[in-house]
């Protein structure tokens, strides 16, 4: 990487300052979705090494997990596999008063799948035909819809694989699927475009955002998805907390267990 372009990466005391606001402003914006009994689902797309889990985690770190959920599919069942293909998805769309973040969707049938030769070039065309229709069904019924895919050139592509190869703490990402994606990223460019023609529609827009720099980026995105919804500000509840009767107690235990 160049040097002017290291010089322009955001420093992470830089970046958690920038980041502590916006994810005030996504609490509030959580509160409003409860109240208002709106549904927000945000597909998070991108290249392997991209930060995609950075990105949701960033979302949802300070976010009532029962409220907000992360949605990361592993490989489809044998019975999965001969469902209908967008029928696996379905039961982890969003409820009312809840947000849905979905670590890689059901566009792996546009990307990873035919790329890698997981899918025939039938099924990856038949699902390009059916996906804006499915998205349409998806807004019409009112689930808020946001995709964003996250862009990552090829030199830091191989630098991410590098450090997740030397970091024992990271090596659970790297996978011998990931490592044959290094020889394919022209054909995932090629699978891109081809997605992003078939399924950016004025209903369920693509947003792409530059992952180079993947502080820039999660403060980018989250800062978009913010100014997509509505910034109605939910009062608290007022919660009374009065000072307790006596004096706090000490934890008791009976029997041979103690606390470590």
């Amino acid at each position: 990487m160049a040097k002017d372009a290291k010089k322009d990466r955001i420093g992470k005391a830089e970046y958690l300052e920038k980041l502590a606001p916006l994810q005030l402003e996504l609490n509030r914006m959580a509160r409003w979705v409860q109240h208002s009994g709106k549904r927000v689902l945000v597909l998070i797309e991108g290249r392997d090494t991209a930060g995609k889990g950075g990105v949701i985690s960033a979302i949802s770190d300070t976010l009532n997990p029962r409220q907000c959920h992360v949605v990361a599919l592993g490989k489809p069942s044998e019975r999965e596999r001969s469902q209908w293909y967008f029928q696996r998805y379905v039961p982890h769309l969003p409820a009312a008063g809840e947000i849905v973040l979905m670590d890689r969707s059901w566009y792996n049938r546009a990307g990873v799948e035919p790329v890698m030769g997981f899918c025939s070039p039938d099924q990856a065309k038949a699902f390009l035909k059916q996906v804006p229709s499915f998205e349409q069904l998806l807004v019409d019924d009112g689930i808020l819809l946001f995709k964003y895919w996250l862009c990552v050139d090829q030199a830091q592509q191989e630098q991410r694989f590098a450090e997740r190869l030397a970091d024992p703490m990271k090596r659970w990402k790297l996978s011998p699927i990931d490592l044959q994606a290094r020889d394919k990223y022209a054909a995932y460019t090629a699978a891109r475009e081809t997605m992003l023609k078939a399924s950016h529609t004025a209903q369920a827009p693509w947003t792409l955002v530059d992952f180079n720099d993947q502080r820039r980026g999660r403060l980018k995105l989250i800062r978009h998805l913010l100014d997509q919804l509505p910034d109605t500000a939910i009062p608290d509840d007022l919660i009374e907390f009065p000072p307790l009767a006596g004096e706090p107690l000490k934890e008791r235990y009976k029997g041979k267990l103690r606390p470590l």
